[in-house]
């Protein structure tokens, strides 16, 4: 039987839902949480807001953004007609901090999982689709993760974009089978765009 009071076992419940944390992490941020002055408390719980009702996804590469098109899109000195695909906002964040690219990206929000019910009509594809044909782009870079979703959602659109006569390449050596590019370090990511081979 538990010790705490029931807001406490409350607030534990609710931090477990996070990914990666456990019952002792949970623990962990309560304690933080009471020995913390009640304005940080404050400050927290309304950063925490402000994220959820001001951050959306870009109406140009779906990655996150407080705007209606996030910065890279802005960014005047990116390359717009280099594209690298992703499965998630994280990726483009992992990517960025490689420090290696300087292109755009279009983040799919998901992957091809016919075992999780998820088609390729439930990803962001048509507006790549778009962004290819309407904006002139020279070069693609699938950098969907290395597990078999991944692997199957880059051949699905290595299949539509081929015809389309864009170079197309899939990112290389340096991401062991079966990983997510959220936890590749800086480094691995940077060789495996430099290493990517075409599709």
């Amino acid at each position: 039987m538990s010790s705490y009071t029931d807001s406490i076992e409350k607030l534990i419940s609710a931090l477990i839902k996070f990914p990666g944390i456990g019952r002792r992490s949970a623990e962990r941020i309560v304690n933080y949480i009471l020995s913390v002055s009640k304005d940080e408390v404050t400050a927290l719980t309304e950063a925490i807001s402000r994220v959820k009702e001001s951050v959306r996804f870009c109406r140009i590469c779906n990655s996150l953004s407080d705007q209606e098109v996030c910065k890279i899109c802005q960014d005047s000195r990116r390359q717009k007609d280099i594209v690298c695909i992703v499965e998630k906002p994280s990726d483009v964040t992992a990517i960025e901090k490689a420090g290696s690219f300087n292109g755009v990206y279009h983040v799919l929000l998901g992957s091809i999982s016919p075992l999780e019910g998820r088609g390729p009509g439930d990803l962001k594809i048509d507006g790549l689709m778009q962004r290819i044909k309407q904006n002139n782009i020279k070069e693609i870079i699938i950098a969907t993760d290395a597990d078999i979703e991944g692997e199957t959602t880059a051949l699905y659109i290595a299949k539509l974009i081929k015809p389309l006569g864009v170079s197309l390449s899939r990112i290389g050596l340096g991401l062991p089978v079966g990983s997510n590019l959220e936890y590749a370090d800086s480094t691995t990511l940077s060789k495996s765009l430099e290493s990517r081979r075409p599709i």
